[in-house]
């Protein structure tokens, strides 16, 4: 029977004509995050607007309850999951709508909960798109999620990151006011307010709109795929091509993450998402000639390669962009790399907001992306630090049936993502089975619970945590996970705290987030 309090809280979030939810499965479902459960919930709203999540979140802090921001639940640092029980968490989801396309200021305004997929739907007709124009996630990924916790890959070799494209916010603080934070045409205006809640993970505030920079779409795109023996040569290039600004988007993968994107990627996929992106950019003969290429070159073009680098260009005509990956060319080559057949680049452009299937290994394997931003100058001996972590701990990764494999990613004008992912053998969630399809989970062993595996996995992941924070990085979706306060200088984390305690002083938004409780 549920407690006079309880009752309280429940009618209070109901007034505001929010959907509330207080099931045991809904909020055991809630619960997780891609890589755990937190603590327990005391209720999930779904509002639908603006009003209703500031009278909601108005409702649940005078009853005394913690609020927390949920976007599309991507998250795998602790963004959105709980250290206590309690909180009452806001799936934004329903807020999904593009509220405004200026085409003249060059604007958009969407709510939070709209996907970065959704969006650029939208934006296509209108042939225009943000800076930086999602996530490899943005299928669920919400644009607010991308606000709060920060993110990479669509235009981010030349655009930098999500919130370099946002220049204005609106945000309900941990009273129920809502905040808006800027001018929607310039950022910053004065000091940076916007920029305040950037990055936040949550714990100042809980956007509600969003206001992005809009450019034109480009029509014209090329593409390059290279291969590198060694890692010191496969990070120089990576750097160099960053440093000339000639790629929107500059990735690779090491040997090991090479095996499992080989052993994982289906060719029949390969060749129906690049004939169907062909056709719309040079008609139907091109795309069955780009089809017939990823078929004749099968899944076996990189077996000969250590590590690889893909590196996608765009421009107004498209002698533009082929001179982008000309010189590309030219700095692979001068750090001794040798250019591949260019299917990956492609095949991810084809389809930029795929299913995420990969959120478990090819074999049913749970799955832990770490990542830091390093700066060019000390990414190879950051990446040789995880080297000799795994080489460290071999024989009981492999007794354990742990693995790993690393993502770089060049960030214009910051710097390099390193990304060790790990795989081990556990079993599996309910966010995780709910965002697979339904058709490849079935294809998937199911695997136990493997408590020593796990307990590995937990080690691992906090030494490169560690080795990151010896190495200088920055890190995006901070959560419950990176060491962002450790980074700060005192009067820095003085002025965090201040900001902190004006906005939320109870303590009551996303409680533990950023270090802060």
């Amino acid at each position: 029977m549920a407690t006079l309090a309880e009752t309280s809280l429940t009618d209070g979030l109901i007034a505001s004509g929010a959907e509330v939810l207080t099931d045991e499965a809904s909020l055991d479902f809630y619960a997780h995050d891609i890589y755990s459960r937190g603590a327990d919930l005391a209720a999930v709203v779904r509002p639908t607007d603006k009003h209703q999540l500031a009278a909601a979140v108005k409702a649940a802090t005078d009853a005394g309850h913690p609020v927390a921001p949920r976007g599309g639940g991507m998250s795998y640092t602790g963004g959105y999951t709980q250290d206590a029980p309690g909180t009452v968490l806001f799936d934004l989801a329903q807020m999904d709508r593009v509220l405004e396309v200026d085409d003249v200021n060059m604007t958009v305004t969407v709510e939070a909960g709209c996907t970065w997929a959704a969006l650029r739907e939208r934006l296509s007709h209108h042939n225009m798109r943000t800076p930086m124009w999602g996530t490899l996630s943005g299928l669920k990924a919400s644009i607010g999620g991308g606000m709060s916790q920060n993110g990479i890959f669509w235009g981010t070799g030349r655009y930098g990151s999500a919130a370099q494209s946002c220049s204005a916010l609106e945000v309900v603080l941990a009273d129920g006011t809502l905040l808006a934070t800027g001018k929607k045409h310039t950022r910053p205006y004065g000091p940076d307010l916007t920029g305040l809640f950037l990055g936040d993970t949550g714990a100042l505030g809980i956007k509600a709109t969003v206001t992005l920079k809009l450019i034109h779409e480009t029509d014209f795109h090329a593409y390059g795929s290279f291969a590198f023996d060694d890692a010191a040569s496969w990070f120089a290039a990576s750097s160099e091509i960053e440093r000339r600004g000639i790629a929107t988007e500059c990735f690779g993968f090491d040997p090991y993450l090479n095996a499992i994107r080989m052993k994982r990627d289906s060719l029949t996929s390969d060749a129906k998402q690049l004939v169907g992106m062909m056709k719309k950019q040079g008609g139907v003969l091109k795309a069955l000639k780009e089809g017939a290429k990823v078929v004749a070159a099968g899944r076996d073009f990189l077996k000969d390669a250590n590590f690889s680098l893909h590196v996608l260009a765009e421009g107004r005509i498209q002698a533009a962009a082929d001179a982008d990956i000309n010189i590309a060319r030219e700095i692979v080559k001068m750090y001794g790399g040798r250019e591949v057949e260019n299917t990956i680049p492609k095949i991810i452009r084809a389809n930029p907001f795929g299913p995420l299937n990969s959120i478990l290994g090819p074999d049913g394997e749970r799955w832990a992306p770490i990542h830091g931003l390093v700066p060019h100058g000390r990414s190879a001996e950051c990446f040789a630090a995880f080297e000799k972590l795994f080489a460290d701990h071999a024989e009981e990764m492999e007794r354990l049936g742990v693995h790993y494999g690393t993502l770089i990613a060049a960030i214009g004008g910051a710097g390099m993502v390193i990304e060790p992912c790990l795989y081990w053998p556990d079993e599996s969630n309910p966010l995780i089975d709910d965002t697979i399809e339904k058709a490849h989970l079935k294809k998937l062993p199911k695997l136990d619970a493997n408590e020593e595996a796990w307990e590995l996995t937990q080690k691992l992941k906090k030494t490169i945590v560690d080795i990151f924070f010896d190495h200088d990085a920055a890190h995006f979706q901070i959560g419950r996970t990176y060491r962002y306060r450790d980074s700060l200088e005192p009067r820095a984390d003085a002025l965090l705290k201040a900001a902190k305690a004006e906005l939320d002083p109870h303590g009551l938004m996303n409680p533990g987030s950023l270090g802060l409780s």
